[in-house]
């Protein structure tokens, strides 16, 4: 079930929420991927590989509620841009922040319900071309082909599809500095270069080549949240 955003309840929801999301404070926060993904990898999946959010078992609420939330600056950004593209952007109860300021060893992947205001974090890569010396932190966007780099701005979730990494879901961007994804086919998709116990051994997760690659038992938990016609906006604040 989907709340609607644009009826009065739903509107007042989302700014208490926002205010109160906007007032808590941030926790702070090597192995590349082997195989690229191109356009001609991509074979469509007619229906989400996961069930709908009716039937998806809920996550717990100790985890919703985790004191891991979106910086105040970085949520302003993030509800200013939600604003700016509502009109492409169906769903707005719920969105995915990525706090590209922190460092791949931390939870930087926040999604976000805008009407309860609860979150979870989760773990996620960025690009190689990012970050070219490995240190875990990214360095610098881009939004080139064949650059290897994450893109900032505001992302809209589009179909799942299977590829060479699996179930993914690709990503539109709606902004100058992220308006290749689809044609880089920046995606969401699991890795086992982004799972915990990476960082265990390297202190870092892998990089992607810049999609938003998350742990492989992680990805269920982002479909349910996502699902197609949301919002995931990133960016280093």
């Amino acid at each position: 079930m989907h709340d609607n955003l644009d009826a009065a309840p739903g509107r007042r929801a989302l700014l208490k929420n926002a205010l109160v999301l906007a007032g808590a404070l941030a926790v702070p926060g090597a192995v590349a991927a082997r195989e690229r993904l191109t356009a001609g990898d991509l074979r469509p999946v007619r229906q989400p590989p996961i069930p709908s959010r009716p039937t998806v078992p809920a996550v717990p609420q100790a985890i919703l509620a985790s004191s891991r939330v979106v910086r105040p600056a970085l949520l302003r950004q993030a509800m200013a841009s939600l604003q700016k593209h509502g009109s492409q952007v169906r769903q707005r109860d719920r969105m995915a922040i990525v706090d590209f300021a922190v460092g791949s060893s931390e939870p930087r992947l926040h999604l976000v319900d805008l009407i309860s205001g609860k979150s979870t974090s989760l773990l996620v890569s960025h690009g190689s071309g990012s970050d070219p010396s490995h240190s875990g932190y990214v360095q610098r966007f881009s939004n080139a082909f064949n650059s290897n780099a994450s893109s900032e701005g505001a992302f809209l979730t589009d179909n799942y599809y299977v590829g060479k990494h699996g179930r993914s879901q690709r990503l539109i961007g709606l902004d100058p500095t992220n308006d290749n994804a689809l044609g880089r086919a920046i995606v969401v998709h699991s890795a086992w270069y982004a799972n915990r116990d990476m960082i265990k051994t390297h202190g870092m997760l892998g990089r992607s080549q810049g999609c938003f690659a998350v742990g492989e038992n992680e990805l269920d938990r982002v479909f349910a949240n996502l699902g197609p016609g949301r919002m995931i906006y990133a960016a280093k604040v």
